[in-house]
């Protein structure tokens, strides 16, 4: 069964270009050891009615939105494969070691999925 992690984070909408930069580079190193897919989203319409959102969870400040990135592995054991790998690639450890990361990782959500298709 496919496996999907997935992430909700508040970036300041003055920082979405950086972010843009950062996750483009991400992505090139889960790809590059064997995710099948890296995706991200901006929130866009994100005022809800009666229904529990993200909103509610993350709750962003005046002048942030959301984004939403989900990476695709073939199954969990390979998705263990894959982070083990993306870790220690030394590209992102110069994304880690950003001295102005463009989102709040204190703030951000995780989500875990398995399942077809």
């Amino acid at each position: 069964m496919k496996y999907v992690d997935g992430y909700v984070l508040p970036v300041p909408k003055k920082n979405l270009a950086s972010y843009r930069r950062m996750a483009s580079d991400a992505a090139k190193v889960w790809r590059k050891h064997g995710a099948l897919e890296f995706r991200e989203r901006v929130g866009d319409d994100l005022k809800t009615i009666k229904v529990k959102s993200f909103l509610s969870v993350v709750k962003p400040k005046r002048g942030e939105t959301l984004v939403s990135s989900w990476i695709v592995y073939k199954s969990r054991a390979r998705r263990d494969s894959v982070n083990d790998k993306a870790m220690k690639d030394p590209r992102m450890a110069r994304i880690m070691k950003m001295k102005n990361m463009p989102f709040d990782s204190k703030r951000m959500v995780l989500w875990r999925l398995q399942g077809h298709g």
